[in-house]
């Protein structure tokens, strides 16, 4: 009986390069072969990718064994969201049309189970992160967009690559520690929605550390670590959330 719904974010594949990503890869497969046995939804908020562009023609080679169980999936009747986060945030139709899996560029809420969620990659919210903020504009700017489609993709792409995995700044993330919950800007972010709207639980993703904390009176926010060096997941069996670790 399928009862579950799954979340998994920043796996990025193709980091550091393909031949290293690739039994990441196949492990994230082995574990949507798993889940899809009894999930209701499978929810993924960003950075599947450690680059996505899409070309009007054109997308990234690779991914043949995600994006095929991806596809098997949702044509079996399982709902998959998708979230961009800050190293695929230049997804535009590719996933709705191929895939039949919308894509979102912010935050959305969902309600299972009389529980509220809200879901989302996390990237630029709550307090500070100014330069990437002002980074984001840029790389969201549709001229921006527009002089990228420009460069032929073995040199758009080749460049993207090396900047995504080379500079901090373009990533998003600093040396990936926790910083305590009155220094964490996704945590500071949560009490802030809390303040206008209850959410049972606030669900997101980029900074790579798996993490459940209470931010209000029944009110927790999670963290889904990655699919890097944790290689951990969310899970809502419709009326908790845990987070587990896919061995």
């Amino acid at each position: 009986m399928k009862t579950k719904i799954y979340f998994a974010s920043d796996q990025h594949f193709g980091a550091p390069n393909s031949e290293l990503s690739f039994p990441r890869e196949q492990k994230f497969v082995a574990w949507l072969d798993e889940v899809k046995e009894d999930a209701t939804a499978i929810f993924l908020l960003g950075d599947l990718f450690d680059f996505w562009f899409e070309y009007k023609t054109v997308v990234p080679k690779g991914f043949v064994r995600v994006l095929g169980k991806l596809a098997e999936i949702r044509d079996s009747g399982i709902p998959i969201y998708f979230f961009v986060g800050n190293h695929d945030l230049w997804m535009h139709d590719y996933f709705e049309k191929e895939l039949n899996i919308p894509v979102y560029h912010d935050n959305k809420e969902f309600t299972f189970n009389n529980k509220t969620f809200l879901i989302g990659h996390g990237d630029g919210k709550g307090p500070g992160d100014k330069g990437y903020k002002r980074m984001k504009k840029v790389f969201t700017n549709h001229f921006s967009k527009w002089l990228f489609r420009w460069l032929h993709p073995d040199i758009g792409v080749k460049l993207a690559q090396y900047l995504s995995v080379k500079n901090k700044l373009i990533s998003g993330n600093e040396d990936v520690k926790f910083l305590g919950e009155e220094n964490e800007w996704l945590v500071l972010y949560a009490k802030r929605k809390l303040e206008t709207k209850h959410y049972d639980y606030l669900i997101f993703g980029h900074r790579h550390l798996p993490m459940i904390i209470d931010v209000g009176e029944n009110s927790k926010y999670a963290n889904l670590g990655d699919w890097i060096g944790y290689f951990t997941y969310g899970v809502f069996d419709g009326e908790n959330f845990e987070l587990k670790k896919f061995e």
